[in-house]
């Protein structure tokens, strides 16, 4: 018997007792659009987590200056300034391994244009934070050199700073106000959305660090050149924990810290992002396991029903048998059946599940990426459970001795 015959005589068969097939097939079909949509939503989510750490710039540290202890408490991490911009020159000059170490302070302020106000994070920074967290500019320029040094009444502004004071107008050249400074934009950063923890990274002000220092912190500093926090951007991620090694040391040493108690606190943007792309991937790693049992209690099911069928048709296998069909034409035409059975499913439960993603990408905002090795991965499994279940089927079938299959009623 050739093969295309035999597919021909496959097909038909699960023709005959339609309704029956598709019930076999349901949990293929269910089993295949779980593991696809679990793995999908699993592949996203490291999409989502290497744009993350895309727009934190990289491979990335913030130092943050810790708050003293005083009476046994302790201070909001930045409420004293122990950091200055000397420690940032200092970590760019003395780690080989640092590409940039940006200083920044920040401020809590109403912003004011015409009629409405905003109370975006105001960020007092200079150029080097473009590079240390991947910020460009969509419209506008970056500090001039005089405006960093003079304390300039300058101010770039984010995305969702922008649409909620300007809306489609031009902001570059606008006055606004800034906790009663007033201040002209120079230029608008491209969006990034939002960050891990759901904040708006775009709704932010970024001036000059003597601006925000003098003009709008409103803090008494122990240094006239003190910053809350150092964004550190490093070359290549396998430095990481040399460089955060040589970061405490250096800064042990320039604070001149001897106990455990440092006044600083190191934190690994990164890692942090990282190890939640990792629980999500174990997360989603187990829903699939439980999603591919039902790939087993789908074949379990087509055996079962293999079964039935070699049962009800035991007069046709022992009238091939008998007009010269060798037994393992036989066995070939069953597995064909079950692998058939079982590939059907896997294509419909693939296109459940393309259906399903693009349906919860639309309406439900997630991010889910199908791909084609998850693909061909799940409907080749899928033919390998029919084989597999549908082997001992066939085999039965193929044993049948012709007369007595004959005599069969």
């Amino acid at each position: 018997m050739k093969w295309l015959l035999l597919f021909k005589v496959a097909w038909v068969a699960l023709q005959v007792n339609l309704m029956r097939s598709i019930l076999t097939m349901l949990g293929i079909i269910i089993g295949v659009a779980a593991v696809i949509i679990m793995l999908a939503l699993g592949a996203g989510a490291q999409y989502e987590v290497d744009q993350q750490i895309k727009s934190l710039g990289g491979n990335v540290f913030i130092v943050f200056a810790r708050g003293r202890a005083t009476s046994g408490a302790r201070g909001a991490a930045g409420s004293v300034q122990t950091l200055t911009e000397m420690d940032a020159e200092a970590i760019e000059q003395q780690i080989p391994q640092v590409t940039v170490a940006a200083p920044t302070m920040w401020a809590n302020a109403q912003v004011i244009y015409g009629n409405l106000n905003w109370a975006p994070s105001i960020q007092g920074v200079d150029n080097r934070i473009f590079s240390a967290q991947n910020w460009q500019l969509n419209q506008g320029r970056e500090f001039s050199a005089a405006e960093l040094s003079s304390s300039g009444r300058v101010a770039i502004i984010g995305a969702t700073v922008q649409r909620e004071l300007f809306g489609a107008s031009d902001p570059i050249g606008q006055s606004i106000r800034v906790d009663r400074v007033p201040v002209t934009v120079i230029g608008v950063l491209d969006a990034k959305g939002q960050n891990t923890q759901g904040n708006d990274q775009d709704d932010l002000i970024f001036m000059p660090l003597d601006t925000v220092r003098k003009r709008i912190s409103g803090r008494t500093l122990a240094s006239p050149r003190a910053v809350r926090s150092i964004i550190v951007q490093v070359a290549d991620e396998r430095d990481m924990a040399l460089v955060e090694q040589e970061l405490e040391s250096l800064l042990r040493q320039r604070l001149r810290t001897t106990g455990s108690d440092d006044p600083f606190r190191i934190r690994n943007l990164s890692e942090m992002v990282e190890t939640r792309a990792r629980t999500m991937q174990i997360f989603n790693g187990l829903l699939a396991a439980v999603a591919s049992v039902s790939l087993l209690v789908g074949g379990i099911g087509i055996m079962n029903i293999m079964l039935v069928s070699v049962t009800e048709r035991t007069r046709e296998i022992g009238l091939r048998m008998a007009v010269g069909a060798e037994p393992g034409d036989i066995m070939k035409q069953f597995l064909i059946e079950a692998m058939l059975m079982c590939s059907l499913g896997g294509f419909l439960g693939l296109s459940i599940a393309l259906l399903v993603t693009k349906g919860l990408e639309k309406f439900a905002g997630f991010t889910a990426i199908i791909q084609p090795e998850v693909v061909l991965l799940s409907i080749g499994f899928s033919a390998l459970i029919g084989i597999f279940f549908g082997y001992y089927p066939a085999r039965k079938a193929s044993r049948l001795q012709p007369i007595d299959a004959l005599r069969h009623e």
